[in-house]
């Protein structure tokens, strides 16, 4: 080691101590900072407290009450908890007495991971979360109205009801004060659907209620159980979704915790998962909506625990019953669309359907005037979910290769001219010289009648179709426990590999369909490398297109890791419209010879010689873009030489 090694180690010894010295914490802040959070730990720990001391006083008032005879609840106090069932073809759902709220809901023509129908949600939903070191918290699914009343309030968790009337698709719960006074709620199942109405019905009780009552609280709390194999896939997908009044919908955020309240009235509130929702929809509207979701780690059955409070019309006089309605059901487009015409309230439109993000506007529009069509077409057909979706990306390749062609003739078009290319770059070899050499190469480009533009437009009209499949596909439910190949469940992950151990970042299984689309999507890469021309320039500007076709070939591999834990079905459809891609490629590569292209374009310029065409468009603004840069640069270089 000579001296001069020595003395660099030693100044980078220096700088590094001198950084650790002079940024090291000033102790009085470290004090401070310890008070503040000493402070916010206390408070946390107050409000806990208080939460407690809140929770004990309930329950105190409420065995006070049950003791007194002389309580207007005194009678709702007393009782036995039992179910009511109401059951149809699709949906059977449980009634409790005790607050008369559905305590479960399970769907009779979908199968859960086990083989069992699936159970959207139940009464023996529970988790224990740890809210601080001191106060660990039992959450569970709850379901409540609460009324205020001159002298008491109602909360129906707390109450009995009495079933008066009930058959297999109808049951009313009666909450009664005395032989004449009670609120009803009734609940109907419809008959071949998903659907529940409740109406809820006060009868003699305006004595009871203030005259300025004209609403009722609705308190929803539920953990969303985990209904797919893929967890992390399932969880980009569960949220709470919600449709503002006579408008669109919007959601609260799919990866994170988050809270909303909202200020516009609402038409219904969603617990939405990937393929299955439970929605409760307003006769009227709900107001002062508040929406919360907490997200949960994997490994406890259930992706989040979402929360909903609200209100909504309420006439204690009982003239006017409150109506509300429950879809406890599928994510199927055609069935949320179906399920709008049994609206509680016929005059108005709830729009189930928008439920299913689909994409942006335009993305929509063709995900449900166009791929929703065509796929229902074809899974009519009654064969297999994989060769559903190779027929699907067949028919989308084909209905865009005109734009594809187009691309391909373009750059086929600017790889013919190379020669002339090669000519103008070595006309101009000095850097200064670059902005009147690209002026150059443009003016080649209007003679031949070419367009560096003329690849981007087609592939840009592409785009939406693709990205329409991208928010399709995830949303098929006709995808779920559907086999093809080694894949078992096309809407969940293929792990083919697997192994016991997480490894991050790959986790702990490898999808095959995942590596086959990175494969193809290199492959895809190479070619279409090959297809763009050389456009000349700079050694800075051939090193920054290196740069460029390197990262590339890195994306298909970044792609791996994103996709592992996606949908094999998703991953399958990607690797065939890669694979076809790649395929339409090499065909194109055959079919268009570019030296035909060459005469074609030199007849053009023959034609045109004496009447050459005025520039428009995209290449006159670009032209004119190239000539003011080149009037900057060349008035830079006038300064530089005074």
């Amino acid at each position: 080691m000579d001296k001069n090694n020595i003395i660099g180690y030693v100044l980078i010894a220096l700088v590094f101590g001198g950084f650790l010295y002079f940024n090291q914490p000033d102790p009085s802040k470290i004090e401070a900072q310890k008070r503040h959070q000493d402070s916010i730990a206390a408070i946390q720990y107050e409000q806990e407290q208080a939460e407690i001391r809140e929770n004990e006083a309930r329950e105190a008032k409420l065995a006070e009450q049950s003791k007194d005879s002389t309580s207007f609840l005194f009678n709702a106090l007393q009782g036995e908890e039992r179910s009511i069932t109401l059951k149809n073809e699709k949906l059977s759902v449980d009634i409790s007495t005790l607050g008369a709220r559905i305590t479960s809901a399970t769907l009779a023509d979908y199968k859960d991971q086990q083989g069992n129908p699936v159970t959207l949600f139940s009464n023996t939903d529970k988790i224990e979360i740890k809210k601080s070191r001191r106060i660990t918290e039992e959450i569970q699914n709850q379901f409540y109205f609460t009324f205020d009343g001159k002298e008491e309030n109602i909360n129906t968790s707390d109450l009995y009801f009495t079933p008066v009337e009930q058959s297999d698709s109808s049951v009313i719960m009666r909450l009664a004060f005395s032989d004449d006074k009670y609120i009803d709620f009734c609940y109907n199942l419809l008959s071949d659907s998903y659907m529940v109405n409740l109406y809820i019905d006060a009868h003699n009780m305006s004595g009871f209620f203030p005259s300025s009552t004209r609403e009722l609280g609705i308190n929803w709390d539920q953990l969303i159980r985990q209904q797919e194999k893929g967890f992390t896939f399932e969880q980009q997908y569960t949220n709470i979704t919600y449709k503002i009044y006579d408008d669109d919908t919007d959601n609260l955020n799919e990866r994170d915790n988050d809270k909303e309240e909202i200020k516009e009235p609402v038409d219904w509130v969603a617990f939405k998962n990937q393929f299955f929702s439970c929605i409760l929809i307003a006769g009227d509207r709900f107001n002062d909506v508040s929406l919360a979701s907490d997200t949960l780690h994997e490994g406890r059955g259930f992706m989040k625990n979402c929360s909903a409070s609200m209100y909504t019309e309420f006439d204690p006089t009982g003239k006017t019953p409150t109506e509300l309605q429950f879809y406890f059901g599928p994510n199927k487009y055609s069935t949320l669309k179906e399920s709008n015409s049994l609206s509680i309230n016929p005059d108005k439109d709830i729009n189930l359907h928008e439920l299913i993000y689909f994409g942006w506007p335009i993305v929509r529009l063709i995900n449900r005037y166009f791929i929703i069509y065509l796929f229902d077409w074809l899974t009519n057909w009654g064969i297999s979910m994989g060769i559903v979706l190779l027929l699907l990306t067949l028919i989308v390749k084909a209905a865009v290769y005109p734009f594809t062609y187009k691309s391909y003739v373009s750059s086929a078009k600017m790889r013919a001219l190379k020669p002339y290319i090669d000519e103008i770059n070595a006309k101009y070899p000095k850097p200064e010289d670059a902005m009147r050499k690209q002026q150059e190469i443009m003016g080649l480009y209007s003679k031949y009648g070419a367009s560096p533009m003329g690849g981007c437009l087609p592939m840009l009209i592409q785009m939406p179709i693709f990205i329409a499949l991208f928010n399709f596909v995830p949303n098929a439910i006709e995808l779920r426990q559907q086999s093809f190949l080694w894949a078992h469940d096309l809407s969940a992950y293929d792990a083919l590999i697997s192994w016991n151990t997480y490894i991050w970042p790959i986790g702990n299984h490898i999808s095959i369909f995942c590596l086959l689309f990175c494969v193809t999507q290199i492959l895809n890469t190479y070619y279409t490398s090959k297809m763009q021309p050389n456009m000349g320039g700079s050694p800075e500007q051939e090193q920054q297109m290196k740069i460029m076709r390197w990262m590339m070939y890195i994306m298909p591999v970044v792609f791996f890791f994103i996709f592992n834990d996606y949908s094999s079905g998703l991953n399958y459809y990607y690797f065939l419209s890669t694979l076809i891609s790649v395929f339409t490629f090499i065909y194109l590569r055959r079919a268009v010879r570019e030296d035909e292209l060459l005469r074609k374009m030199q007849a053009y310029h023959e034609a045109n010689k004496n009447n050459p065409k005025k520039r428009s468009g995209m290449m006159a603004r670009l032209e004119a873009l190239q000539q003011e840069q080149q009037r900057i640069l060349e008035e830079q270089q006038k300064r530089r030489k005074q």
